[in-house]
């Protein structure tokens, strides 16, 4: 099956490690061991010393029983039989849709959003009709659109909440009008929740997997969690028949996941309270600092983020997305994402949490600043 050239990450394949300033990373600041079990509280030695002395097994093929249990702590009605590891939100995102979609059906998705919403499903082989989300409404989801897109023919409705690249949040009211509109149509309805979580003011907010019995919520403990390394991602579904079907499909490329892996994101999820603490400081601080700078740039707009560590950022130069971003890269070493990567020319995706100093992100800002004043000079 063929399908399109993931934009995003190949665009950050080519330039994450040749960067001075990665302000194109998504993930809140990143967690050494060292820094999580101080942060936790934890002895890092006996956790160690107890995994060294482990037989390097499968372990356990459908999750270890402690991490599903953290998992299913941050919704209201997930059971650890509902929840599936997967290698990243990236794999459970694979995994549903592959497993959900055949030629020919019908699949909604929102855009701008991450790619594999709309592309896998195209590949295979599905009519897959755009939501496009306007910046006028904040990008927040029109429900009447929506339900004007389905019919009786449509198979899966895709959304992304917290949204990424705007980081707009939908609140529980258009959530729950949202799932009316899959209750109609009888449709799947597929959250990728990667973000959620994030600025928040207590350890719960919305998520579909409460709210709908035909509801696939997927995420993992890279963005929030600030443990991408660990490379563990979960999709969750209630119903039997579809978790039937997606370990089904897992067996073709994932036995089970890292043993060590595992152990640690059962760990951290275990102390959740004090990661969310630290990643909530890090996105409030930061997101100020992004607002300060955005407002003080005449060239610059953005619909100030709600949620999540990115902010779609539009620009007047007219110089298109991809030549933008890679003559910047070029000149100040400051990496950020093309808009056009998501279809929205004439901007670019900042990911404003990948530090947990302000005066980093501010660097990061006046380098992209210092190549906007050679755009203006017209070097």
């Amino acid at each position: 099956m063929e399908i399109k050239d993931f934009e995003v990450e190949q665009w950050m394949n080519a330039w994450e490690t040749k960067c001075t300033y990665n302000v194109a990373e998504t993930c809140v600041y990143s967690l050494s061991l060292d820094q999580l079990f101080a942060l936790c509280g934890g002895d890092k030695n006996a956790f160690l010393d107890a995994f060294a002395r482990r037989s390097l097994t499968y372990g356990d093929i459908e999750g270890r029983p402690d991490l599903l249990a953290g998992i299913s702590k941050l919704y209201q009605t997930v059971e650890p039989e509902h929840i599936i590891p997967t290698h990243g939100a990236a794999g459970a995102n694979s995994l549903v849709l592959s497993t959900l979609v055949n030629p020919g059906d019908h699949v909604v998705s929102v855009m701008p959003t991450y790619q594999q919403l709309y592309s896998i499903p195209e590949m295979c082989g599905a009519d897959v009709s755009i939501l496009h989300l306007e910046k006028e409404n904040g990008y927040h989801v029109d429900v009447a659109a929506l339900d004007a897109l389905c019919s009786a023919k449509t198979k899966v409705i895709c959304i992304n909440n917290p949204d990424n690249p705007t980081g707009a949040l939908l609140d529980g009211d258009t959530l729950e009008a949202i799932v009316e509109v899959a209750r109609k149509y009888d449709a799947w309805l597929m959250c990728d929740e990667v973000y959620r979580l994030l600025t928040q003011t207590d350890d719960y907010s919305e998520s579909v997997i409460d709210l709908y019995d035909k509801a696939i919520v997927t995420s993992s403990m890279s963005k929030v969690w600030s443990l991408a390394g660990l490379r563990i991602g979960w999709c969750i579904t209630k119903s039997p028949d579809l978790r039937r079907d997606l370990l089904s499909h897992r067996d073709y490329n994932l036995i089970s996941c890292s043993l060590f892996d595992e152990a640690v994101a059962a760990f951290a999820l275990a102390h959740a309270p004090a990661i969310l603490e630290r990643s909530r400081r890090i996105v409030r601080d930061n997101l100020a600092v992004l607002k300060e700078w955005v407002a003080s740039e005449p060239h610059l707009s953005m619909v100030d983020p709600e949620a999540g560590t990115t902010a779609l950022v539009y620009y007047d130069y007219p110089v298109p997305s991809y030549e933008f971003c890679t003559r910047m890269i070029e000149s100040s070493g400051a990496l950020v994402t093309p808009g056009d990567c998501f279809d929205e020319p004439q901007s670019f995706r900042v990911g404003y949490a990948y530090s947990d100093n302000t005066d980093d992100l501010r660097q990061g800002l006046a380098a992209i600043s210092s190549f906007m004043r050679t755009l203006e000079a017209g070097e």
